[in-house]
């Protein structure tokens, strides 16, 4: 027989479960209750030394159509038991519960679905009458769900023994592959070290980021202090603790740069080209200084260069254009056709110079000669690169450089300059432009969990309508003159390498009020996100992108766990060294190539 002393923790009635969350008839949602309950100095004695297996079943005092009984023991059980009084009634011991998942279904409501070690994932759950917050504080008494840095959906469960708490940092062994570093070993590979090293540090890390007047264990709703949380409500919310970055600065932006010659030495060489990068990233260039800045902020003149050096490079460069010109210019109309590659690109180029800032008086008309020379640089540049040849969206980064030097040859090795810094975004494969919407989403986890949260909850959390942004640089977003400014800003690469994913940031936080609190969804926030175009304040973004970097690089803490946390989120803006990407379902290709040229 058994002796099983019992203690309820937590229970909570009005609880759905959806056998079939797909579908919203009353066939798949099944009323009941979801109970914790600790068993207290359990004993087993069985007669005549037999063995036996502990009871599981619990009497409720009533029959519903189903029961989540989740027990804390020590046994460790592989799968959730089946109550045998009801098809749909489970026992699933905490210390076997590997994950809670927060799932949104056509249904339009928040579900939870939980996974034993074993893999066994239990029936999607639905608080219809809300206590998602109070089963949260109470599953905190006895596990840490921390969540996954590869999902923002998964939280992963971790046994919450505080005696561990103490151990010091360095007895962990996370460096134990010859002292590699922590946060570059997250960079290349978060899975296996977020996984492997971290889920040593999970109380350790707990008890770094909980501010020091926070008890070591949250409060339970037992606690009589503790402010009742309403029934209704909005939805499923993971209580845990952030990283703490300190109070962001208010910046101020400057003049444009608007003097050259007092940088030149008699023979024309920049003496302080740091100081032009210091002032450019500042307050941007003058119309007028323009079309020499950029050759030396895209690499077409070095810094260093003398007026006689830089004729030459200049002579060469065009000889070495021409060549390249003439290579498809003499390709025969027969020799094309048995060329598809050659005649891909010919016709997507003339399909998007047709259409490339026909607004602009330097392309707008028919028979333009602005638009001969976008689309001969757009062939020529195929020549250059013939691996990576045209893709969609590229037309939109020449436009710009042509506007500005006027010329053929310069705007070509200006456009080798840029695509040497963007070449990645448009690759086939599109892995460079996964990575970057992982690292944005990293980034405004830490900035704005709140926010982040909002966009998860909407389906929105892989952040796919930010697609277009980071691949061509917010061209479609800001004005013509705007882009001008931005990109000469964003080449200087100050104060970062990756600046442009905290101005992704930078929009996305102004919007915040328009989003959260709002009836938007998934088709409403990428609507709202389009319409943001020639709507926004490119000197109010690039304060608010420079205040996020100055409180990630001003992030300090005693706790050796949280200054781990800030140096990831500083090695993100820093380098272009990116994480392994997305799922390949977490972007559908058709509704990017739509929000791209939507």
């Amino acid at each position: 027989w058994f002796v099983f002393p019992l203690q309820l923790i937590f229970e909570k009635e009005g609880v759905y479960l959806h056998t079939n969350a797909k579908r919203s008839n009353q066939d798949t949602t099944i009323p009941g209750f979801i109970r914790i309950v600790e068993r207290v100095n359990v004993f087993l004695t069985t007669q005549e030394g037999e063995g036996g297996e502990e009871d599981t079943n619990f009497d409720p005092g009533y029959e519903p159509d189903w029961a989540v009984i989740s027990t804390v023991k020590k046994d460790r059980d592989h799968a959730p038991l089946l109550d045998e009084n009801s098809q749909w009634a489970f026992s699933l011991p905490l210390s076997e519960l590997y994950s809670l998942r927060r799932a949104r279904f056509s249904l339009g409501r928040n579900f939870l679905v939980l996974t034993s070690r074993g893999g066994h994932p239990l029936p999607p759950l639905h608080f219809h009458r809300g206590g998602t917050r109070e089963l949260l504080r109470a599953l905190h008494r006895y596990i840490i769900l921390d969540p996954s840095p590869v999902d923002g959906r998964l939280f992963l469960a971790y046994p919450n023994d505080s005696g561990e708490q103490s151990q010091a940092f360095d007895r962990l062994q996370l460096l134990d592959d010859g002292g590699s570093d922590l946060v570059t070993r997250f960079i290349h590979d978060p899975y296996a070290t977020t996984f492997g090293g971290f889920s040593k540090v999970t109380n350790f890390f707990r008890a770094a980021l909980r501010p020091p007047e926070s008890p070591i264990h949250p409060r339970t709703v037992q606690d009589p202090s503790l402010p009742p949380q309403p029934d209704d409500e909005p939805g499923f919310e993971l209580i845990t603790c952030g990283v703490e970055l300190g109070p962001r600065p208010d910046v101020t932006r400057g003049q444009p740069l608007d003097k050259w010659e007092e940088f030149l030495d008699p023979e024309g060489r920049v003496q302080n080209p740091e100081r032009i990068k210091e002032l450019v990233f500042r307050g941007g260039i003058t119309p007028t200084l323009r079309k020499e800045a950029w050759k030396f902020l895209l690499g077409f003149y070095p810094w260093n260069s003398t007026r006689k050096e830089r004729d030459d490079i200049l002579r060469v460069k065009t000889d070495e254009y021409f060549r390249m010109k003439v290579q498809w210019k003499s390709i025969s109309e027969e020799q094309e056709m048995r060329n598809s590659l050659l005649r891909g690109y010919r016709n997507l180029i003339e399909r998007d110079v047709s259409r490339t800032d026909r607004h602009n008086t330097f392309f707008s008309g028919n028979d333009n000669p602005g638009l001969t020379l976008l689309h001969d640089v757009l062939m020529t540049y195929c020549m250059y690169n013939f691996d990576l040849g045209y893709v969609q969206g590229m037309s939109d980064l020449l436009a710009p450089l042509l506007f500005v030097t006027q010329n053929e040859v310069e705007s070509f090795w200006c456009l080798t300059g840029f695509m040497e810094l963007v070449h990645q975004n448009f690759e086939e494969s599109q892995e460079a432009m996964k990575q970057q919407l992982l690292q944005l989403s990293i980034l405004l986890k830490a900035l704005d969990p709140e926010l982040c949260d909002f966009l998860d909850s909407q389906d929105s959390g892989s952040l796919c309508f930010c697609f277009r942004w980071l691949l061509i640089w917010f061209k479609r977003e800001f004005s013509f003159e705007d882009i001008l400014t931005l990109w000469e800003v964003l080449w200087t690469r100050l104060p970062c390498e990756n600046f442009h994913l905290l101005i992704a940031c930078s929009i996305l936080e102004s919007q915040r009020g328009e989003l959260i609190g709002s009836d938007h969804d998934f088709n409403t926030i990428l609507k709202h996100i389009n319409e943001l175009t020639m709507k926004l304040d490119l000197q109010s973004v690039l304060r608010g992108a420079e205040a996020i970097y100055l409180q990630l690089i001003h992030c300090s803490c005693s706790h050796i766990a949280q200054n781990l946390i800030c140096k990831q989120l500083i090695s993100i803006v820093n380098s272009f060294i990116l994480p392994p990407c997305l799922p390949d379902n977490a972007c559908d290709k058709k509704l990017l190539s739509d929000m791209l040229f939507s």
